[in-house]
């Protein structure tokens, strides 16, 4: 996918940092459309296809974290957040809501480009559009199905359970590590992405969030368990 075939939704209180990043991706060959609120946001959304958002969580009123939580509900559209420096505590809540990827504030542009660039590639191999089969079609994560190909998780009744493009990531890299032992650099480079350091706590909220959607009890993990000093492993046989 092309940079002009994307349109970019940048939604920031404060007008010259979003006329600023639209400036900067225009120029880089994106669509860009602007939000100064959750309430313009819902209404670009009704109108235009919107391929990212770029999202700050300090907005006035309802802040960026309250819109991701109405967003999550029954929109999978790759979000990046942007937090004020520092504000540790938000990356995290912001992780655990579905957030693709973070960025703190002043915004290094070129870091921005890069991780758009990141988050878009995970999110179109998860839609299938990269016109490459997937090594295996399916897996099933105990009560549910994952169909690799339509980049879907299922329960028992068909219904679809919404995953993150990051969330996909990393189940079709323990589908196709069947049983074996990944510490968190292996999950982070098989599921494409490097802007995460390993160590950062990150990628265990992103784990936890997966249990919480496939484990009868995430504080007892039997499918995806912890591997003490090691990193994680996906147990198929366990029920």
């Amino acid at each position: 996918m092309e940079n002009g075939d994307v349109r970019i939704l940048v939604c920031d209180d404060e007008r010259d940092v979003c006329e600023m990043l639209q400036e900067y991706l225009k120029k880089r060959g994106f669509m860009v459309s602007m939000a100064s609120s959750g309430k313009q946001l819902r209404e670009v959304l009704e109108t235009k296809k919107i391929g990212l958002i770029i999202l700050d969580i300090n907005m006035p009123g309802e802040d960026g974290l309250s819109v991701l939580r109405s967003l999550r509900v029954d929109n999978q559209t790759p979000v990046i957040m942007l937090t004020a420096a520092g504000e540790v505590v938000d990356r995290i809540i912001g992780l655990e809501m579905g957030a693709d990827d973070y960025l703190g504030k002043p915004v290094d542009l070129r870091e921005l480009e890069a991780r758009i660039k990141s988050v878009l590639r995970r999110h179109n191999d998860g839609q299938g559009r990269t016109g490459e089969r997937s090594k295996t079609a399916s897996a099933r994560f105990g009560e549910f199905l994952l169909d690799i190909e339509a980049a879907k998780l299922m329960n028992n009744e068909g219904v679809e359970v919404p995953l993150t493009a990051m969330e996909f990531s990393l189940l079709k890299v323990f589908a196709e590590n069947r049983g074996r032992a990944l510490t968190r650099d292996q999950l982070l480079e098989q599921a494409h992405d490097r802007s995460w350091d390993p160590f950062d706590r990150s990628i265990d909220i992103r784990i936890s969030r997966i249990r919480r959607k496939v484990e009868v009890n995430p504080e007892k993990p039997l499918i995806i368990k912890t591997v003490r000093g090691i990193g994680y492993i996906f147990d198929p046989e366990a029920h």
